[in-house]
């Protein structure tokens, strides 16, 4: 038996598959796409990756091994992610990074998908101005324009190692194929899925075959292998100018899609001032607007800040945090949009005075009914996937991408071989119309030609009170993403939980509307039974999340947990 050898204190779980070994990256061949291990939790020395697949990790950890640091490495992942992970990785949606370089930056890059230009506010409503929400949320007019590889080659100024490099990982694993697991097979039987991809692709994709896949069949992806060599061999160019931007155009074309050339020429990375806050004396680092997520981990943790937490999940301290999430997703709905298009109160909105004031009307006895709670009085002028990454220089990367739904539009670039996002649905639709994560909104986040639809993407750093490593933290989710970094980071700085720990705890949210608590079913009983005494409708629902963490130890070692509520799996050396 043959496997993937990483050094390391503690290996939590594995679990291999086996077929023919056509292995990848390196003079020793260090990452076999055919013979695997999950790994779950493990303290690294030096350097360290978690994310949603154990061979897009593993390719991360070689990268840094052989000389990259921490950006290269989150290059590498990115394009790996592409081909193993079709429901989330991605060059067909877009993303946000942040990052504290080794010498104390911090960046905060924005490549979030933007509306095409013959975009328009009610493009989703019909004569009646009824909402079509299955127009939003599936096929081709659901796109919006694509900028994960701007968005990774933005990064690549701050990498070391040649780009033809980084993605050829990617390219061999498209090429020649790997090995999928057991929950990829059982998500690519799905008959609902296999029916969406013919109805919204023009030409059957490779993940619809006449057999049902099972653990350890080989998925090759030719189309996609070519698309990715044109980008090794022409840069950005390769895929946004080109034979690769005319094959999307055509496919869009050909289901009444509106993205043309000129969106894709004109595509653009902004770079964005992270948004940095303190929480008892440590630095926490987040994504400001297109993404609501930064602003709403700062507002929920700024609110615990002066309040007493009696334990881990007591009714006393999931009431005060549900309390927290219902006042900040109330503000999300008003307040936040594109900063190119909306301004954004952001000073106002994390400040303590202001948060304060928002909590004023808390009463620990009971709940207080979304219909109460209003947006607060300023005046002034599911599928996504997460890396976390820090390598043995310092370099600090945290990135949260996506194509929005499960699989995106659920449209395969006919000749391309990718996944086009479905992301026009994060815009509002029509005031008072949720989105299909239940999410309300108006006015800042109403449909623009250029404009980027709000996020909850919440890709987070944490530095300790002597301004040194402490955290790297984020997960997919959709509307649950702030919720569930805030859960994690009161996990590890107010309860000392280890990384494996703050990651694998039940979760809970809320979101402001519905008017309801979302819980995991292993979700204490007992708080439950209370909350529900103080008016709390509570919905048990599937998994929330599926966080990545590494948490710095005082002697400078990485702990590293991936979710279990996936194939997440952490790599490192």
């Amino acid at each position: 038996m043959k496997k993937i050898i990483l050094v390391g204190a503690f290996i939590s779980s594995q679990i291999f598959l086996f077929a023919q070994v056509k292995s990848i990256i390196g003079a020793g061949k260090e990452v076999d796409p055919f013979h695997y291990a999950i790994i779950k939790s493990q303290t690294f020395d030096k350097a360290s990756v978690a994310c949603a697949n154990p061979i897009a990790a593993n390719v991360g950890a070689v990268i840094m091994k052989q000389g990259g640091n921490a950006f290269d490495a989150a290059i590498a992942v990115n394009f790996a992610l592409a081909v193993v992970y079709p429901a989330a990785g991605n060059i067909g949606g877009g993303g946000f990074l942040v990052a504290r370089k080794s010498d104390g930056k911090s960046i905060a890059l924005d490549y979030r998908e933007m509306a095409p230009a013959k975009a328009f506010r009610d493009m989703y409503l019909d004569s009646n101005g009824k909402e079509q929400l299955n127009l939003s949320q599936f096929g081709h007019l659901s796109s919006g324009v694509p900028g994960t590889v701007a968005g990774l080659f933005a990064m690549h100024r701050y990498a070391k190692l040649p780009m033809k490099k980084l993605i050829q990982p990617a390219i061999d694993l498209a090429e020649n194929g790997f090995a999928i697991s057991e929950r990829e097979a059982n998500s690519l039987n799905s008959k609902s899925l296999r029916e969406s991809f013919i109805k919204n692709s023009t030409a059957v994709p490779v993940f619809v075959k006449d057999i049902k896949w099972k653990a350890g069949d080989t998925l090759i992806q030719k189309d996609l292998a070519e698309t990715l060599k044109r980008i090794r061999d022409n840069g950005q160019k390769g895929f946004y100018e080109g034979k690769t931007a005319e094959l999307i155009v055509a496919e869009m074309q050909k289901g009444n899609g509106i993205i043309s050339l000129n969106d894709l020429k004109n595509y653009q990375v902004k770079e964005r001032n992270a948004l940095s806050f303190i929480y008892k004396g440590n630095t926490i680092i987040g994504m400001p607007p297109s993404s609501s997520g930064g602003i709403i981990v700062c507002q929920l943790m700024k609110m615990m800040e002066k309040r007493y937490l009696d334990g881990f999940q007591t009714a006393r301290t999931t009431q005060l945090m549900v309390e927290a999430e219902r006042r900040a997703y109330a503000d999300r709905a008003e307040y936040m949009g594109d900063p190119d298009f909306w301004k954004v109160p952001i000073k106002t909105l994390t400040s303590d005075a202001y948060l304060q004031q928002r909590m004023m009307d808390f009463d620990s006895t009971k709940a207080t009914p979304s219909k109460n709670i209003k947006v607060g009085l300023i005046k002034e002028s599911e599928q996504t996937t997460h890396i976390s990454i820090i390598d043995q220089y310092g370099n600090m990367v945290s990135i949260t991408t996506t194509l929005n739904n499960s699989y995106g539009s659920r449209t395969v670039v006919a000749g391309a071989g990718f996944i086009m996002n479905d992301e026009m649905d994060d815009f509002s639709v029509k005031p008072g119309v949720a989105n299909m994560y239940g999410a309300l909104g108006g006015e800042a986040n109403a449909i623009q030609p250029g404009k980027r639809m709000l996020s909850a993407m919440s890709p987070t750093i944490v530095l300790d009170k002597n301004n040194k490593p402490f955290i790297v933290a984020g997960t997919p989710g959709g509307t649950t993403i702030p919720t569930s970094v805030f859960q994690t980071l009161i996990n590890i700085m107010e309860f000392n939980m280890n990384a494996t720990d703050a990651v694998n705890q039940p979760k809970f949210h809320h979101q402001w509307f519905p008017d309801e608590v979302q819980v995991e079913k292993t979700f204490s009983p007992d708080t439950r039974k209370k909350l529900e005494a103080m008016g709390y409708k509570i919905v048990e629902k599937g998994a929330i999340g599926r966080t990545e963490v590494i948490k710095i130890l005082a002697d400078g070692k990485r702990e590293t947990a991936a979710d279990k509520r996936g194939d997440d799996s952490v790599a490192g050396f």
